[in-house]
């Protein structure tokens, strides 16, 4: 298994967390905690808010794939050849062979 693949099923599972922990949040500031009888002001599990928790999750989350991400361009880079190497003029006319009757669509007088 290539690095790149390695990161991208990391990228996938991350984005998939996130996406589970935004919808576990409440757009008006209740969230998980109002689903469990408190205002977010009661403990759960010694956790005093569990908004806070989602809160700093999600940033977590974020970040890290945000850096998985640009991580991710190391092996890609690393894999390649050179920008240079790719517009070389003689690397193009040496691999593209050239057939000289190709654009010849007439007889040969001989025959």
């Amino acid at each position: 298994m290539s690095t790149f693949t390695i990161f991208l099923i990391l990228i996938i599972f991350v984005a998939f967390l996130l996406v589970v922990v935004i919808m576990v949040q409440n757009p008006k500031g209740g969230g998980l905690s109002s689903s469990f009888g408190g205002g977010g002001t009661q403990q759960l599990g010694g956790v005093k808010k569990t908004t806070d928790f989602l809160d700093k999750s999600t940033w977590t989350l974020a970040t890290l794939l945000l850096a998985l991400i640009l991580l991710s361009n190391i092996p890609i880079m690393s894999d390649t050849a050179p920008a240079t190497d790719v517009f070389d003029e003689g690397a193009i006319e040496n691999t593209i062979p050239v057939d000289p009757n190709a654009g010849n669509t007439t007889e040969d007088p001989a025959d």
